[in-house]
């Protein structure tokens, strides 16, 4: 989760955005908005119905981090739509729809990064790195992430000449 905080704030995500399944908060959350909160970007986190928005703020509230998340009702595949050139994108491939939010997801071309948690690679589990495959003008590159979980980079076609990528893992 500190990954995936230090590379939102690192990368100044403006927008950020969750979907959750009904789950509710979880570790990934709190990292984000620690994210938001460091770079000054607005994160918003799409609910389950049955979720309550304020056992959210509060689970957030010993951190002091309930304002620096936006937490909205709403099928996410229809409120994802308001929101325009996302920077850093979550989705949990349990949210039934994940595959049409997809297709409708309007993210920075300039450079976004898309983290999928609860990927099962059985029948419909497509990644987001091979839904975009082919589309014209976009560059991604994806890394599998531990069980579940997927990371894809998109950018345009830029020179790697002089890009250098370092990672560390530590066991």
């Amino acid at each position: 989760m500190e990954f995936l905080s230090a590379l939102a704030a690192g990368n100044q995500a403006k927008l950020m955005v969750q979907v959750l399944s009904n789950e509710g908060v979880n570790p990934l959350t709190m990292a984000l908005a620690v994210a938001a909160k460091h770079c000054g970007g607005w994160f918003v986190c799409f609910l389950d119905q049955e979720q309550d928005i304020e056992d959210c703020k509060s689970q957030l509230s010993s951190y002091d981090l309930e304002d620096a998340v936006e937490f909205m009702h709403g099928n996410p595949c229809e409120v994802i739509t308001q929101s325009k050139n996302i920077d850093f994108a979550v989705i949990d491939c349990k949210f039934k729809d994940y595959l049409r939010l997809f297709q409708i997801i309007d993210l920075n071309r300039r450079g976004s990064i898309v983290v999928l948690t609860n990927l099962v690679r059985k029948g419909n589990g497509a990644g987001f790195g091979e839904v975009l495959r082919g589309k014209r003008g976009i560059e991604c590159v994806t890394l599998s992430i531990g069980e579940g979980m997927e990371l894809t980079r998109i950018g345009v076609t830029c020179n790697h000449e002089n890009k250098r990528f370092h990672v560390t893992y530590e066991n």
